[in-house]
């Protein structure tokens, strides 16, 4: 794929270094942040955004950074594609806001046809919007626990679902999203997931499923579970890609057990695996299925779509939200899809995957720092461990990730022992810069394995 440049004003696509990371405006931003804002809320990079357009961010200070986290996976399109931001003008221009449950418009009913279109499964289905994925989630909960009239919910080890009071007890990491936060709300149950490389040596996915299904039935009870709730790629958990098996296994023990079966595609969906969502890969065709990130290129946007009978399932007035499908995101959601298509952007994942993939097994066999290589399409991930063994190094991770953020790449980390780095480069990106942040990466690693 060539470089393509985005933005009302084009952002050259480029590393570039101008100034010691970070720079004095950047500092001086820090400084008025301090005395502002909470530090309960962190940032990844030290330097603070101007402007930003396809792969490339530029700080306050001229500088320019390859872009390898999307903002989480969420601006594929770039940050600035004409065509969402054309479609954000029009529709401000009209009006900003009614409230949906109050003046209803087009561009939601618009959404959610797109969505009932494009999710796995030719069943009739039902969409809902809210603002972000947690709300997803939770609402996803709420539908099931109507639709069943059960009240348990089965989640994995290792998963992250969101920063409510609900999505917390559904997330498994303690430090940073749930220490000192609770009591969480009940009824959440957390089983074994399959995760390859840190699993028994050759449990299969189908070994992996029925280890958390044996769980499942001694000690919570089929007839008690509302929904089963899994992302198919996990994301903060640090990118476990189930074995295969694993998810039609699940998806098949809902539905003799009468349980409903959530994919959470929050971070999976839109482009970002190669397909339009991580469940098509096995065919797993969710019950119900959330979206957010990149779904609107930006603005804020979420969805929940599924099987119509369970969505109505709901009374009228039991699932909304003021700012939920927000007409301007609509619009820019639209927009989005179109783009998305017209690109081929997953293709353009697969793209990327081809090449990130034997540059970073490469890494792996060279350093002996990296003990798994994983991921799909625009959305990989490489563990870090102590050579010889599979101890986390959350150092070394640490270390590489701030070498890379001071010669020009932003990097992501995650995982549950906080020793993966993570890979979501906008789908846009082009394949010189993709080259560059992996030399960047290269280095970086050449620096610090064994210091």
């Amino acid at each position: 794929m060539t470089d393509l440049l985005t933005g009302p004003d084009t952002v050259a696509q480029e590393r570039r270094l101008v100034t010691e990371v970070p720079g004095p405006r950047s500092r001086e931003l820090a400084a008025r942040r301090a005395a502002a804002v909470t530090s309960a809320v962190g940032s990844v990079l030290p330097v603070y955004v101007e402007r930003a357009g396809g792969g490339v961010i530029v700080d306050v200070d001229g500088n320019s950074f390859i872009d390898m986290g999307s903002g989480i996976a969420v601006t594929s399109v770039g940050h600035a594609a004409p065509e969402v931001v054309a479609a954000i003008q029009a529709q401000a221009a009209s009006f900003l806001h009614t409230c949906f449950m109050v003046g209803p418009y087009e561009g939601y009913v618009a959404v959610a046809e797109e969505l009932d279109r494009l999710t796995p499964g030719d069943h009739e289905k039902r969409s809902a919007l809210f603002n972000s994925g947690a709300e997803a989630v939770e609402n996803a909960v709420k539908v099931a626990r109507v639709a069943t009239g059960r009240s348990a919910v089965v989640v994995f080890d290792h998963a992250y679902h969101g920063r409510t009071n609900l999505t917390m007890a559904l997330t498994a990491k303690n430090m940073p999203y749930k220490h000192g936060f609770g009591p969480f709300a009940g009824e959440i149950y957390r089983v074994p997931m399959s995760y390859p490389y840190r699993d028994e040596p050759g449990m299969t996915g189908e070994q992996a499923a029925a280890r958390a299904f044996a769980l499942i039935e001694t000690q919570i009870g089929a007839e008690n579970v509302a929904a089963v709730l899994i992302e198919p790629i996990q994301g903060e958990g640090g990118f476990v890609v189930p074995a295969p098996g694993f998810l039609p296994a699940l998806a098949d023990w809902c539905t003799r057990s009468g349980a409903v079966f959530i994919a959470d595609e929050v971070q999976t969906g839109f482009c970002r695996t190669g397909s339009w969502f991580a469940s098509d890969h096995e065919q797993v065709v969710p019950d119900l299925i959330t979206t957010a990130k990149g779904i609107a290129a930006g603005m804020p946007l979420a969805a929940l779509t599924g099987r119509a009978e369970l969505l109505d399932a709901v009374h009228t007035g039991g699932l909304g939200g003021t700012y939920g499908g927000n007409p301007v995101a609509c619009a820019a959601a639209l927009a989005n899809i179109r783009l998305m298509e017209a690109q081929d952007l997953n293709g353009a994942a697969r793209a990327i995957e081809a090449t990130m993939l034997p540059r970073l097994r490469a890494l792996q066999e060279r350093t002996g720092a990296i003990g798994d290589v994983r991921g799909r399409g625009a959305m990989l991930a490489l563990e870090v461990v102590k050579p010889g063994t599979n101890e986390p190094d959350a150092a070394l991770m640490y270390a590489v990730s701030k070498a890379c953020h001071a010669e020009g790449v932003l990097v992501l980390t995650a995982g549950t022992y906080g020793n993966v780095l993570r890979f979501l480069p906008p789908l846009v990106i082009g394949q010189d810069l993709l080259a560059e942040a992996l030399d960047v990466l290269d280095a970086a690693f050449d620096a610090h394995v064994g210091k």
